[in-house]
């Protein structure tokens, strides 16, 4: 079983040339473990050898989204994205040309995302395992539509690996104000969806 993300950066035209060019290096950065390809300047496809890491990877490229808009403004930006989970026949030499069922999976279940409106899909071929993906979805789209740009830049650092204390240290802030943004952004909470996530995808590989 493999992962596929399909997304696209929302509101990109409204980032600037200095944030779109943040942005862009920051999900860069987030792949960069995967091949990867953008197209258009603001929109891109991943290819996940490691299927269980692919939500991780979705909200590390929207948390990194939100935390650049403006503090004192609604997050104006975010990164629409679908998850494919199937089988993929090697060799993967070019994104653009790939063929299996996460190709399909993603790119159809993105189609329907830009429709409906809404910003993260994860989808297998197993309709037993999509039940359980589609929670996990809609409570982290739930999570996302009210998270701030402070706690969106604090969560991307928890994704990444690291501390409180070590993102307190790094954004100059104490560690009691880092554990605020935390408790409001609803990391706990994250991490339970993720371990769920894995879960599912252990048991259906």
């Amino acid at each position: 079983m493999k992962a596929v993300l399909t997304g696209d950066i929302v509101n990109s035209t409204q980032l600037g040339a200095a944030r779109e060019k943040k942005l862009l290096r920051l999900i860069a950065q987030v792949l960069s473990p995967y091949k990867y390809e953008f197209y258009r300047g603001d929109s891109f496809q991943a290819y996940v050898t490691a299927a269980d890491k692919g939500l991780r990877l979705a909200l590390q490229c929207r948390m990194a989204a939100i935390s650049l808009a403006d503090e004192l403004a609604p997050p104006l930006f975010d990164v629409r994205v679908s998850i494919g989970i199937g089988p993929v026949p090697l060799p993967v030499r070019t994104l653009s040309t790939a063929k299996g069922e996460a190709f399909v999976l993603s790119g159809r279940a993105f189609d329907n995302l830009e429709q409906q409106g809404e910003r993260l899909a994860i989808i297998t071929g197993n309709p037993l395992a999509n039940e359980g993906l589609q929670v996990i979805a809609d409570y982290i789209n739930a999570i996302l539509n009210n998270m701030t740009v402070k706690q969106a830049a604090v969560i991307f650092e928890l994704l990444n690996g690291h501390t409180q204390q070590t993102v307190a240290e790094k954004m100059k802030r104490s560690k009691s104000t880092i554990h605020q943004h935390v408790t409001a952004g609803r990391w706990p909470e994250i991490e339970k969806l993720l371990q769920q996530y894995e879960h599912i995808i252990h048991q259906i590989m």
